[in-house]
């Protein structure tokens, strides 16, 4: 059975097609725990509560809900660098001869409406598929990949591009960490609501003008091979999340980066809409 999961308020909770959405706890009877990061433990819990959506009383409308990020607290958050051709060959780099891999730390983690709060004068919006594991494990071969993950979701991998090349070689960790840099969401879709879970459109606009738009198919890394490759180097875990690479079209090629009150909306086919409004940090900093 196909589910979106969403985080409302804290709680988890199960979205159905006309965009309601319901406690996964109470439906479930409590099979499914309330809390969201719990709940991932149980998909098997999450299908089956996803059966008895029909018939069942909605808590709302996703629309007017307090929606928070998905998957508010994984063990690990990966990253994938230059990963599609286009947007190395605007970046003017090389593509690696393996998965160029980074982390974004998860205390970056906002939700799919909340606010982008700018940190420096070049940061920069990159529209990403993000993949969540669901079944974790160790040495997950290429062909077993989509068996062990759990669901899709939207990400924007926010970059302070002066804080991201500061330093030789550049510490990517960093400059896309600062609090908000990391908003996913709505929802996180299951792998088998997609007729093609590899083949999926990608979108970005800032402030209604189309900035990036690609499809990914055209990664250079696929899913199943970030899968396999991270997995031959740790074990992956329940929830951790992997953001797969961003398509040409981001503010640094053009020198057009985020500013106050710009209004980032990120769409990927199949699991909806993100809109981030940007807002400069008011804390005084030294």
């Amino acid at each position: 059975m196909t589910f979106k999961f969403a985080n409302i308020n804290g709680r988890s909770a199960l979205v159905d097609m006309d965009g309601n959405w319901y406690d996964a706890s109470t439906v479930s009877g409590g099979a499914v725990p309330a809390e969201p990061m719990g709940a991932w433990l149980h998909p098997a819990e999450l299908r089956r509560t996803a059966e008895r959506l029909t018939g069942a009383t909605p808590a709302g409308s996703l629309s007017d809900a307090d929606v928070r990020p998905p998957i508010p607290a994984p063990r690990s958050v990966f990253a994938v660098g230059l990963n599609y051709r286009s947007h190395a060959d605007e970046a003017n780099m090389a593509v690696s001869d393996v998965p160029l891999v980074f982390t974004k730390f998860s205390s970056c983690l906002v939700g799919p409406n909340d606010d982008v709060i700018l940190g420096g004068s070049t940061d920069d919006y990159e529209a990403e598929l993000v993949v969540v594991i669901g079944r974790g494990g160790r040495y997950i071969k290429r062909e077993a990949a989509w068996e062990h993950i759990g669901g899709l979701t939207i990400g924007q991998d926010i970059s302070d591009r002066g804080l991201q090349f500061a330093a030789t070689p550049p510490h990517f960790d960093l400059g896309k960490s600062r609090d908000t840099y990391g908003p996913i969401g709505p929802v996180v879709v299951s792998v088998d609501s997609f007729a093609d879970p590899d083949d999926l459109a990608i979108r970005c606009e800032v402030n209604g003008e189309l900035r990036q738009e690609d499809r990914t198919s055209n990664l250079i890394y696929d899913v199943p091979t970030l899968v396999s490759y991270l997995s031959s180097i740790l074990t992956l875990t329940s929830g951790d999340l992997i953001f797969t690479g961003t398509p040409d079209g981001v503010g640094a090629a053009s020198q057009r980066f985020l500013r106050h009150d710009d209004l980032i909306t990120t769409w990927i086919e199949g699991i909806g809409t993100m809109s981030n409004r940007c807002r400069v940090d008011s804390v005084k900093r030294p």
